[in-house]
């Protein structure tokens, strides 16, 4: 699946071009290899690191969605791997 699709259906970002600019910026990571291709390939197993919302989310993909379901849905296909939040 391609990682904007895997970051929209998975919500962790609201639009699939948001999606597009986080991938495209060039601070995302897959398998700590850096990635600025919004079409790079995601399955599971790979983990994904990235800077979203004043912090660092480091995710390992369990499973692709099929859809952009509810979120317990979407939450079910990573694992969070992130270190806790500061203060």
């Amino acid at each position: 699946m391609r990682l904007d699709k895997f970051l929209f259906f998975t919500r962790l970002v609201k639009t699939r071009s948001l999606a597009q600019r986080l991938a495209e910026g060039g601070h995302l990571r897959i398998d700590s290899r850096p990635t600025d291709r919004a079409h790079a390939e995601v399955r599971p197993g790979m983990v994904l690191s990235f800077p979203l919302n004043d912090r660092v989310r480091v995710l390992r993909i369990e499973a692709i969605p099929a859809r952009r379901g509810p979120a317990p849905e979407a939450q079910a296909c990573y694992t969070d791997l992130s270190p806790p939040a500061a203060g």
